[in-house]
């Protein structure tokens, strides 16, 4: 496997949608923009934090590497090495990296010509855990194993260390002097985290020795024992840290998948998990029945809402009688069900029970949801297409589907390089423009895109590159079946023009954004979007019935002399599909001349050159995806106002990345980019142009929409190699707005942070754009006897 592809792996696995991937509160710098939300982990000072105690913390699996820089490395792996191995640079809550005292004294670039000369001063009392001093022998095997010379290293990135051109040590062993071959302003992102030359120093320590165990680390906490069985790994406090000590004496981290961890919680296996809209919800309902009952004095009886709750009166009474009833096979089968369904409820209530123990705090990610445009090949590899496309967007109304109802706010990120409130942020959107569908309309006619023009290809062929085998052949079908997840928005028949108007002429019982009035996330718009068979099947029914009536009128005009003339008369004067069953009409019809053939058009939407403007919308199809499909059935209505037909394709999550982002297979699509500190070095793979491979393909890196310039590729080099740290971020915000104007992508929102906690959990939860400090976290301590007599007296 090549370095390049390796890399791109590690950015896939650890980078994107997390199926799923780092803000204090206060004002925000003139530069970097307002903090769109802040931290929420209730800040304590560790004098009012107790010493001791376990804390379990949700993952989502164990780790299959313990070395970050190999391709399989996940989020799990990164935890685990914030807590027992050297970061010299941390993320604060603004996203900005700051050096970490625990390590280094100071580290400063002590030369810039004619090389550039960064110095580490080392803290003093830093040692491994095996009681070595950390110094220039580990850094320069990190260099050596990560700089891509040595082949025989798996290393899944290089970024920055191919860069340098020696390492040695300074003027005393706390000294660690790194002189680089070309300018590198992201020199901050090396060597962090850092790990033992008994890890880096050789080829078989690196790619196997620690995968599975790290013998050295240097942290407060210690890599204690990994149980697969019970999918925990333990990590203990360390003796021999000098810094301020771990308040807890373990941290587990425990393996358990999303939609699993409410009853986790509630089972109490987890005192903190990261939890989707569904979990939030439930804890929400679980505070909201404590205080009714509260009100009502205690008055309680199963929640309204949950297993059961559903159940009309008389289906209950009917469920009753049928369980007592005279046919014993079908009491015994009623009998059961009703043991069945009141277990599920009891189960339900006393997990709500124990879910009231629990908060759940609130910020946005370190990652925003983008929709991507597949730019290399079909309508949107014209730039005008995807423009129209963007043009086509209402990115705040999209924002607000996701953050409104969890109470964040729903402002739509203007960049692709940086979140607000860090320094490289600036909202560059005006480089593509906001919504407006006469612009949008106007670019789709220059590209040469028509309504109502003549269509040569068979219905629902797509216009785009992913007319591939799996669909060829198949009936779409709706949710609930093999074919699960395929439909068409903007398909057109006499049911499904512009008189539909989309959300404009939203049926009763919707609300403005065209989702039933008491919808949320997840579920379909009313009427715009259905399955392409039962579409298909309608409109031909109505073709034929209204063929039919008019016929019927023309014929008692005509005042024929038999019933059965006028039958034949409704055949070949309309040339009506015939359904079987009609009878002699049926045969007298078969047996009259064929009628001139219709030409079908596209109607309300576009085509070019006989085919239809149908876009093919990928989006994955597990648990706690909700949210994602109800924006991209959102899209999709937008887009079909401006006459762009978009299939919905729902697709398994662990396929959705392997088999139709990276390999192409798409048209559109949604899913995350985590934010970084360090965007020259990071995005730019991200948003690089593609190059010719020797086989003829096209190496992508991790720029999946296939979308990129000679001038964005200038402008992240420059960037790069600019050691004015101001400069450098206007070059980003440059390349940024050159993005935008590319149309490959476009950023939607911030993805929602939401952690369901222990009360008395500080230090811990929703830590927004900065990083943990592991040794801080822990229970806080009970208020003192005073303090607790004088509030029981209040």
């Amino acid at each position: 496997m090549s370095q390049r592809r390796r890399r791109s792996l590690a950015l896939l696995t650890s980078g994107v949608l997390a199926l799923p991937l780092l803000a204090g509160c206060g004002a925000g710098d003139e530069e970097g923009g307002p903090v769109a939300a802040g931290q929420d982990i209730a800040v304590t000072s560790r004098d009012k934090v107790a010493d001791g105690g376990v804390l379990r913390w949700a993952v989502d699996s164990l780790p299959d590497t313990l070395n970050t820089f190999q391709a399989d490395a996940d989020a799990t792996t990164t935890r685990i090495a914030g807590a027992v191995l050297p970061q010299l640079f941390v993320l604060d809550a603004k996203g900005q990296p700051v050096a970490n005292p625990d390590y280094l004294e100071k580290a400063e670039i002590v030369a810039r010509e004619p090389k550039q000369v960064v110095l580490y001063k080392l803290n003093q009392q830093a040692v491994w855990s095996d009681g070595r001093e950390i110094g220039a022998a580990d850094f320069v095997a990190q260099w050596r194993a990560l700089n891509g010379k040595d082949s025989a290293y798996w290393t899944a990135r290089n970024a920055g260390y191919e860069r340098i051109e020696k390492i040695e040590r300074g003027k005393t062993d706390l000294e660690v002097k790194v002189t680089f071959a070309k300018p590198y302003t992201d020199w901050r992102s090396l060597f962090t985290p850092l790990y033992p030359k008994q890890v880096t120093g050789t080829p078989d320590a690196f790619n196997e020795g620690a995968r599975g165990a790290l013998k050295v680390t240097a942290g407060p906490f210690n890599l204690g024992a990994a149980d697969k069985k019970t999918g925990t790994v333990a990590l203990t406090r360390s003796a021999r840290w000098w810094g301020r000590p771990a308040k807890l004496d373990t941290l587990v981290l425990t393996a358990v998948p999303r939609a699993d961890r409410p009853a986790a919680l509630a089972a109490g296996k987890l005192d903190l998990a990261e939890i989707d809209r569904t979990g939030a919800d439930r804890i929400a309902l679980a505070h909201r029945d404590a205080k009714a009952a509260k009100g009502a004095k205690g008055a309680g009886g199963a929640p309204a809402h949950g297993p059961g709750a559903s159940v009309t009166a008389a289906q209950a009474t009917m469920s009753w009688a049928i369980a007592y009833g005279a046919d014993e096979t079908k009491a015994k089968e009623e009998q059961a069900s009703r043991a069945a369904n009141a277990e599920a409820a009891k189960k339900y209530a006393d997990e709500q029970n124990a879910l009231r123990t629990f908060a759940v705090r609130k910020s946005l990610e370190p990652a925003y949801t983008q929709l991507a445009m597949n730019g290399a090949s079909g309508p949107l590899a014209d730039e005008r297409v995807r423009r129209a496309v963007a043009r086509a967007l209402d990115r705040k109304a999209l924002a607000e589907i996701v953050l409104k109802p969890l109470g964040l706010p729903a402002k739509p990120v203007g960049s692709h390089l940086a979140l607000a409130g860090q320094l490289a942020y600036a909202d560059n959107s005006d480089a593509l423009g906001g919504q407006d569908t006469q612009a949008a309309q106007a670019l789709l006619a220059d590209a040469g895109w028509r309504r109502g023009g003549k269509l040569t290809e068979p219905s629902g062929a797509k216009a785009g590159p992913e007319a591939s085998s799996e669909d060829d052949g198949k009936t779409p079908s709706g949710p609930g079946t093999g074919n699960d997840g395929l439909y068409i928005v903007g398909q057109d028949d006499e049911r499904n023009g512009d008189e539909q108007g989309g959300d404009e002429q939203a049926g009763d019982g919707q609300g403005a954004d065209g989702h039933p009035a008491d919808a949320g996330p997840g579920l379909s718009p009313a009427l715009t979007v259905a399955p392409l068979a039962a579409q298909q099947e309608a409109s031909l029914l109505a073709q034929a019935d209204a063929a039919r009536a008019a016929a019927d009128t023309d014929a008692a005009q005509d005042a024929p002399a038999t019933e059965a003339d006028a039958t034949t008369a409704d055949g070949d004067a309309k040339g009506a599909p015939v359904r079987d069953g009609d009878g002699a009409g049926s045969a007298k019809a078969s047996a009259a001349p064929a009628p001139a053939k219709q030409a079908r058009t596209s109607g309300s939407m576009l085509a070019k050159e006989g085919k239809a403007l149908s876009l093919r919308f990928v989006l994955p199809s597990g648990p706690g995806s909700e949210s994602l499909r109800a924006v991209g059935e959102r899209i999709a209505q937008m887009l079909q106002k401006v006459g762009i037909q978009a299939e919905l394709k729902k697709v398994a999550d662990e396929s959705f990345f392997k088999d139709h982002i990276a390999s192409g297979q798409y048209d559109l699509a949604l899913y995350s980019w985590p934010a970084t500190a360090y965007p020259a070095t990071d995005a730019r793979p991200i948003f690089a142009k593609p190059e010719p491979a020797a086989d003829g393909s096209l190496l992508v890196e991790q720029n999946y929409t296939r979308v990129g310039t000679d001038h964005i590729d200038q402008l992240f080099d420059q960037a790069l190699g600019e050691l004015d740290e101001a400069a450098s971020r206007e070059l980003i915000r440059k390349a940024d707005a050159r993005i935008w104007a590319a149309a490959g992508s476009i950023p939607l929102y911030q993805r929602p942070e939401l952690v369901a906690v222990k009360p008395n959990l500080v230090n811990a939860g929703a830590f927004g754009l900065g990083a943990p400090r592991f040794q801080d976290i822990g229970w806080k301590k009970p208020p003192a006897a005073k303090e607790t007599n004088a509030k029981e007296k209040k």
